[in-house]
């Protein structure tokens, strides 16, 4: 079973991870694992913290010469704002902040500071898990299965994104501006939107799409709510700080339809396939891959963090006053839409973990080149009555 645990403060020495499951003989990128990491820290309405930081990861355990030895993986990622923390006198936070965890934690925790919420809530914590998910994307590579995103919408500025632009299309361009949008004019429009929101002093939130790329049909299962894929990838992706909605494919649309407009007819095609025209239900039937794109869309909602004081409450003198202004984003769905292929990579790696099983790449390839397809040749049929058979 593939799991990690991150620990860590938003402003302490550093995130360490601990990711346990990962099979021997896989030859990690040291390079691509800190370009993934640079590609959190991008993103126009981002704040000061990215500015300080340059995220890299010192890995500690469960990789020797170049290679992943079936050990648990530790990894370190420090955080160099920490020093100018490190010997500060550091003023109680009092005064919850409308959003946050800075209420809900001291209820929870019985804490006599906030802080102490405002520290493990962070966002900064999703730093570890891009680490984690980077690993996984490694992983997954060498099964041929490619995962990247895109920003669909900041506010109500949304990109029309034509259906013929593949997905490494919509991937590739994206990498071009810092909006994360493949749509170069409505990327400008978000710019301009968010240029507006940060004079303003407010922040802006949106929705970003998620595509796993190649996933062979058959991960995931019907017969236990606890595995269904597309459930465990809805927990996953809204996991993320500030993820208020999660859907697969575009199933909030698909709710106005009529069933006759959505579901993905089934067609034969080459050499005994069966072919699907279209990807409504966003690479998932009954909570199993079908061999499509996996699709997950993710809704963000405003950073909680705004620069105009918001009411809140003084629990040390219980008068009614004003939250003061902690640093943040204006806008940071760009970079979330980073943080969401590091979930989805983490949850598709597991399942495919689950299904090949093996300790090693080299048990795993075989199994892989060995799975059920969606072909008649696969799918033979016993074509005769039968009878249930309960003794009950």
């Amino acid at each position: 079973m593939l799991r990690f645990l991150t620990a860590g403060e938003s402003h302490g020495p550093e995130l360490t991870t601990i990711l346990e499951g990962m099979p021997a003989g896989l030859a990690l990128d040291r390079d691509e694992l800190n370009r993934q990491m640079a590609r959190r820290q991008k993103g126009y309405g981002s704040g000061g913290r990215m500015k300080i930081e340059q995220d890299a990861v010192h890995i500690t355990a469960g990789v020797m010469a170049g290679r992943t030895t079936g050990g648990p993986i530790g990894m370190r990622i420090p955080n160099l704002d920490y020093a100018k923390w490190q010997e500060r006198e550091i003023p109680p936070l009092t005064v919850p902040r409308p959003g946050h965890a800075d209420l809900t934690g001291a209820i929870k925790y019985g804490y006599g500071e906030l802080r102490l919420s405002l520290e493990r809530a962070s966002a900064r914590e999703t730093a570890a898990r891009v680490a984690v998910g980077a690993i996984c994307k490694q992983l997954l590579a060498a099964f041929n299965i490619t995962i990247g995103s895109y920003v669909v919408s900041i506010g109500e500025v949304t990109a029309d994104i034509p259906a013929e632009m593949s997905y490494e299309q919509r991937f590739a361009a994206a990498e071009e501006n810092d909006v994360r949008c493949p749509i170069p004019e409505a990327a400008e429009a978000m710019r301009a939107r968010i240029r507006e929101i940060m004079q303003a002093r407010d922040t802006l939130g949106g929705v970003f799409e998620v595509v796993a790329v190649g996933v062979p049909p058959g991960l995931g299962s019907h017969v236990h709510w606890d595995r269904r894929l597309d459930a465990l990838l809805l927990w996953s992706v809204g996991s993320i700080h500030a993820i208020k909605g999660v859907e697969i494919g575009p199933a909030f649309a698909n709710a106005a339809r009529p069933g006759s407009a959505v579901h993905d007819e089934i067609f034969l095609g080459e050499d005994g396939r069966l072919v699907r025209r279209s990807n409504n239900a966003g690479g998932f039937e009954g909570g199993v891959t079908t061999g499509e794109p996996v699709v997950v869309r993710a809704a963000m909602k405003p950073i909680s963090t705004v620069l105009d004081p918001r009411r809140s409450v003084d629990l040390a003198s219980g008068e009614e006053t004003d939250t003061v202004y902690e640093r943040s984003d204006f806008c940071a769905v760009p970079r979330a839409a980073v943080v969401g292929e590091a979930m989805v990579a983490i949850t598709l790696a597991g399942a495919l973990l689950e299904k090949l099983g093996g300790d090693s790449l080299d048990e795993m390839r075989p199994r892989f080149a060995a799975l059920r397809q969606a072909r008649l040749a696969d799918l033979p049929m016993d074509n005769a009555p039968w009878k249930f058979g309960y003794d009950a």
